[in-house]
């Protein structure tokens, strides 16, 4: 869980960030999901752009994803989802929290 303090930090972290997946009609499949942690493994902090035509709500899909993933959810607002993982090995860390 994070707190108030790295959620912030890491919402000013991503806050200039493009996003670099789109969720649509298709959904979220075996493959999205293995994309989506290889991003969360190589950058730990990724943004994902829910498009109108995928039917779910964003608050929705951030906790389907976080619990998929093992990840946090970081922000759910409008059709933007932030979510964060934590690495394995914290000496590798690229985001100090």
């Amino acid at each position: 869980m994070l707190s108030g303090k790295e959620r912030s930090k890491l919402l000013s972290i991503a806050a200039p960030q493009e996003a670099i997946f789109q969720i649509g009609k298709g959904g979220v499949g075996e493959q999205m999901l293995s994309e989506l942690a290889d991003a969360l493994k190589a950058r730990e902090l990724i943004k994902i752009t829910v498009l109108p035509n995928s039917g779910i709500a964003a608050k929705e899909l951030i906790r389907q994803l976080a619990t998929d993933l093992n990840a946090e959810p970081v922000r759910a607002i409008g059709r933007k989802i932030i979510l964060y993982k934590r690495p394995d090995d914290p000496s590798k860390a690229k985001i100090k929290l």
